[in-house]
């Protein structure tokens, strides 16, 4: 009997998911002669039993287009909103797998889809997952897809906000996703030629960068264009977040913990809107005009890059090899050219962040850019 699977995709959109469903499809399909069923927007989809079928004609076509034909949604198995109660529902997505005669269920996604797929693993369903992100944060893959045409999205915006910064001798602040790992605006901020780059794993210094500003205006280079990660915090700031972070982790009981989290977020919300008091502070330390551009889901949409497009076909088509084997219960992570199965129970609750002394910081530092420290 031929095998039969599930495919949706969760959490936020990311060029090359239509890619990567294309390549789990004509692969499954075609070589491996796999029925296919899509659920609509993600869990919520799988929950509620809302398929499409997913074969040869819907899935021509669709290799260049952005966001997801699936449609997806941030839901959470375990914690899902159903008509106004929060509920687990992994028992009632059980039954759909069931009622389908599933022999395993593909999730695309990122960390949080991660974590979500190994809930329903330890239900018992059999779950296989691709990295995707923009953010590019996903642990034990060498990079997400989604990641590349987000990066040339942003570096285009900040070569074309240059012409503006020499023109009207401003200070251009450019807010870039990325709220826990600063992969996406170190690599624009370097690629876009970005004179202060500030991420998140590198608390920054107001002063130093106001010094580093000044610096250049002294050399008669009277515009700076600023690429910050939307989660970059100040030194003072991110010893705050560190010290609530160290209780949640030190925490001895679920409420202590539930408690600790609550603060930790608490004061991540406190911290929003930081881009725009650093522009503020900058304009008033530097003496330039200072704006604030901020390109949000802007870096999302369109069309997926060449190589976002080639490395969703190379995990998608290695998904569904790793299916035709039985071989569930991991993520298919990029290696080098090749793909290589990680267990879940590895990837789930981990992050890649941008290690201090990483090449991408290195170079930064080289070619005489700020990183506020």
């Amino acid at each position: 009997m031929s095998k039969s699977i599930g495919i949706l995709t969760a959490g936020g959109d990311s060029p090359g998911l239509n890619a990567a469903i294309r390549g789990i499809g004509k692969a499954a399909i075609g070589i491996h002669g796999i029925d296919l069923i899509g659920f609509r927007d993600g869990f919520r989809g799988l929950m509620e039993n809302r398929i499409i079928r997913l074969d040869e004609e819907f899935l021509s076509g669709i290799l260049t287009a952005g966001g997801t034909v699936l449609g997806t949604s941030r839901d959470k198995p375990h914690t899902m909103n159903v008509g106004g109660k929060t509920l687990d529902m992994r028992d009632a997505m059980m039954e759909v797998y069931r009622r389908h005669h599933l022999d395993g269920l593909v999730c695309l996604g990122g960390g949080g889809t991660q974590k979500n797929a190994l809930r329903l693993e330890e239900k018992g369903m059999n779950v296989i997952t691709l990295p995707k992100t923009i953010d590019n944060d996903i642990a034990l893959t060498d990079v997400s897809f989604g990641f590349d045409t987000a990066m040339a999205i942003a570096t285009d915006a900040l070569d074309r906000l240059h012409s503006t910064a020499h023109s009207h001798h401003r200070i251009i602040v450019v807010e870039i996703m990325g709220h826990r790992a600063g992969w996406l605006a170190l690599g624009a901020g370097i690629a876009g030629g970005a004179d202060v780059i500030l991420i998140p794993e590198i608390p920054y210094n107001v002063e130093k960068i106001a010094e580093a500003i000044r610096r250049r205006s002294r050399k008669g280079k009277r515009f700076s264009i600023v690429a910050i990660a939307e989660g970059a915090l100040s030194d003072k700031d991110a010893e705050e977040v560190r010290k609530a972070g160290d209780l949640k982790d030190k925490a001895k009981s679920k409420d202590d913990a539930r408690k600790a989290k609550q603060a930790l977020a608490s004061l991540y919300a406190a911290h929003a809107g930081n881009t725009l008091r650093l522009a503020q502070q900058l304009e008033q330390l530097t003496g330039l005009e200072s704006r604030l551009t901020i390109l949000g889901h802007l870096q999302r949409g369109g069309t997926p890059s060449a190589n976002d497009r080639l490395l969703a076909s190379r995990l998608g088509t290695a998904c569904a090899d790793l299916i035709a084997k039985g071989q569930y219960g991991v993520m298919v992570a990029a290696r080098g050219e090749g793909t290589a199965p990680v267990p879940l129970a590895e990837v789930a609750g981990q992050k890649k962040l941008v290690p201090p002394d990483h090449p991408w910081v290195q170079s930064a530092r080289a070619v005489g850019t700020s990183l506020g420290d």
